[in-house]
This record gives C-alpha cells, structure tokens and sequence, in this order.
C-alpha cells in the first residue's frame, strides 16, 4: 500500500467523495450549519476504499443529515498520526481498529462503551463469525463491532512447483513438525532451485547460490508471527498466553515455539529460504512475484494481491500444513471504534452500526477484497470469488473447522511487547542467542509489561 498524505499536520489528508455531496474535503468542525453533522471516518486499507465509499453513499442516502468523510493512511502512518489526533484533542469520530492496537486506547479512555448501545438496539451479535466479537470486550465494556476477519495459508507459484514435479493436489495435504520438517519441508525442498537449475534435494544443491528460494519466511511480524511463525508454533502445541483475551501470563518461553523457530533458521541454513541478514526490502509478497520465492504464508486480505489481471505468473493457495497438534491458522479482524470525545454521539453510532449491518457489509462483500465479518456477507464474498474463478475456499475452510484457528493475543501493552518478541525471534533466528535464551528474555520482559 503506497503512502498516502495525512491531516492536520500530522501528515496531509486524503478525501474520498462518493459524491459531490457526500465528502467534502473542509474542517469537520464546521458541519452544523442546516443541522447537518460531519462524522470524520479513518481507515488503512487503500483496497477497501471504494467498499467502503460505497457504504458510505448508501448511508448519506438513508440519512441525508449525516455526512461521512473518509481519510485513509496506510498502516505504518495510520497508528503514529491517530495517537497524534488523540492527543491533541482532535481524532476522528470513527476509526478502523486493530487488537494489538486497541488496548491502550481503552485504557486511555479513549474509546466510547458500544454495549449500551448494542444493548438499546438489539444489535445481534450472534450473526457474526464465531470468535469475532468477544476480542473488543473488556470488563463488561464493548469497544468496537465486528468489521473482516481473515485467516491464513500458503501461497505458491504454480509454473515454478509444477517444474520441479511438485503436484499441487499434494499440497492439500501437507504435514510438518520441527523434527524433519514432514512432507511441507520436501516440497519446499524441492522448489528451492539453484543459479546451475539443481533443487535442494539434489546432492549438487548450492545453497551459497540460489536462484530461487523454496520458502519465503516473515520476520518483521512483531509478538504475533501471523504470517508465519505464529501458525506452525499453534501447529505444534504452542499458546501465547494462559488466556486470550486479556490473559495476564505469556509463554513464549514455551520450548515448542523455541522448536519452531529453531526449524524456521534451518531452513535458512539448508539454503531454502534467504538469510535474515541478507533479505531483500522488497515484501515477500513482491518477491514471489519476482520469481525469488516459491511459497510464503499469506492472509486472505491478500487475495487480490495475487490474483489480480496484471500479475504476469499463476498463483495458488493452500491450507497451511497440519503439525503435531494438527492444522492451525490464526484468526484476526478489525473492528470499527467511536472515539469517546466524540461530539456527535449518536451519529457515529449510526455510522458504526450501519457499518456492521448486512446492507454494508453486502457492498463490501461484492468488491471480493475481503471477507466481512458477517457470515451471511462472508457467503456472499466468497460467492465473488467463484464468480471470478478465483478459488479462495481454503480460507473460509479454516474459518470453519473444528478446533482450527487461535486467537491472536490481546493484552495490555500489546505495542510496546510487539517490538521486544520481535527483537528477540530474530536475535535467535541471526544466530545471535540460542532461541531457548532469546525467548526467555523476551518473555519475562512481556510478563514485567502485563502483570
């Protein structure tokens, strides 16, 4: 997602008009002439901006009264210039949330309790995907609505394991565990290809000279590893904390995931994936399309990534591969949030409102970018997809299976603990400490911030 100028000096802004009418690029502070009200309404993802000034139209047309302005900043930017608003009194009405992020804005008294509301309007919260709604709930207090959820799995380049006999029915039902890698580690193996055409499997292999890797790993992923290491480590029996959400002890100390990390730096070690230190600035995602990697863990907000009309090579997705404590995928999803300073109180709880109904999340649904957080609407994204013959289902397989996803972990000091099990995951990962060492530390640290 490309930069974008932000508001009121924090960065410039970026104002989105569904109509003419509908979104002006003018103060918010001037929106009560004629009884008119002005909700200011943030998010980070460029791909959802016209979903959501579809919803936004929509809205203006059922409440004429009430006008939407929408400001999009991509995600580095988004979370710096929203504590700058916040603090200096001047934050938007209505803003995407995100559980790593949230905690602290609650604990600020930055967020408005949406459960007397939800309580007023009968809002039924059964309706969304199961898992979702308890994430925004805190000592009774409700701080946000349900908004996309994702789930995650491996994306491949077709043409590249295809040419090394890798038959993709094969990936379907992949196996791993830390020990010898099962069979995920023989196809990474052998979609990994040296400059002289040899895979891994080869006794020639040169893992000094490697045209393209096999796997492609995430490490700038903070406390979570959800585009990675986060997964396989559930896969092997690993919690981050005694309870989610809101648990009081973490257990990155917990000898699986040191197992998981110490398979992921033997993978850089055979020369199936690229060396930490010598990594590329270029995302994963623009590696596999490059042709660099094979095969990478991917959300399903990445969809269109990978299958939109300009990508030259073939993609395809997998489920992850199942482990010792069987297949595992993070679930995730973002919320919408009222500000609590807000002036328009009601107002921003009909936008809010509006934004987790059917008629919404509908419109949403139909750009097939992601998967609202509606079931009824998930059907109808995924619907999208088929439409397109884009075969997607492996990701609302694992939103459906028994026992098939986890939580990712929502404490207190969620910011400030992301950094430290980064740092150390990637100390482990340089060689730099033992893992066992490094996520000691980590852990008795992220323990200190929660107790």
């Amino acid at each position: 997602m490309s930069p974008r100028p932000l508001r009121a000096g924090a960065a410039a802004l970026l104002c989105l008009a569904a109509t003419a009418t509908l979104v002006s690029c003018g103060s918010s502070d001037d929106d009560t002439a004629g009884s008119r009200t002005t909700i200011d309404y943030w998010l980070w993802d460029d791909l959802q901006l016209p979903g959501y000034q579809d919803c936004a139209t929509a809205f203006h047309r059922a409440n004429p009264d009430i006008t939407v302005k929408i400001t999009q900043t991509a995600w580095s930017q988004y979370w710096q210039n929203l504590t700058v608003e916040l603090v200096s009194g001047d934050a938007p009405d209505v803003w995407a949330n995100q559980s790593t992020y949230y905690p602290q804005y609650a604990a600020g008294g930055q967020l408005l309790d949406l459960q007397p509301l939800v309580d007023r309007d009968k809002v039924d919260l059964s309706a969304y995907q199961p898992g979702l709604t308890g994430v925004w709930v805190k000592d009774g207090k409700r701080y946000g609505l349900p908004k996309d959820w994702d789930t995650m799995a491996l994306v491949y380049n077709t043409t590249m394991l295809q040419k090394q006999g890798v038959d993709a029915g094969r990936l379907n039902d992949l196996t791993w565990n830390p020990s010898d890698g099962g069979t995920l580690e023989k196809v990474i193996a052998k979609a990994t290809v040296d400059t002289k055409g040899r895979n891994g499997l080869d006794p020639g292999f040169d893992k000094d000279h490697v045209k393209t890797y096999g796997f492609l790993a995430e490490w700038a992923d903070g406390s979570q590893g959800q585009n990675g290491w986060g997964d396989f480590a559930a896969s092997n029996g690993f919690t981050f904390l005694d309870k989610n959400p809101w648990g009081t002890h973490y257990q990155y100390d917990d000898p699986k995931l040191a197992e998981t990390i110490t398979w992921f730096k033997h993978l850089i070690d055979k020369g199936y994936a690229p060396p930490l230190d010598k990594k590329s600035a270029l995302a994963n995602s623009e590696l596999l399309m490059a042709g660099k990697g094979a095969m990478m863990v991917t959300g399903s907000w990445t969809i269109s990534t990978f299958t939109k009309p300009k990508v030259k090579q073939k993609f395809a997705f997998a489920p992850l591969p199942t482990g010792p404590a069987g297949r595992k995928s993070a679930l995730n999803g973002s919320s919408d949030a009222i500000w609590a300073g807000t002036k328009h109180k009601e107002q921003a709880w009909k936008w809010v409102r509006f934004l987790a109904s059917p008629e919404c999340q509908n419109l949403v649904a139909k750009r097939g970018i992601v998967f609202p957080a509606l079931k009824t609407a998930t059907r109808k994204a995924l619907a999208v997809h088929r439409a397109r013959g884009e075969d997607v289902h492996v990701f609302t397989d694992a939103a459906a299976a028994k026992d098939g996803t986890f939580l990712l972990p929502v404490t207190e000091n969620g910011t400030e603990i992301s950094p430290i099990v980064q740092d150390a995951i990637q100390s482990a990962i340089l060689g730099e400490a033992s893992p066992e060492a490094a996520l000691k530390s980590a852990n008795d640290k992220a323990n200190d911030l929660v107790k």
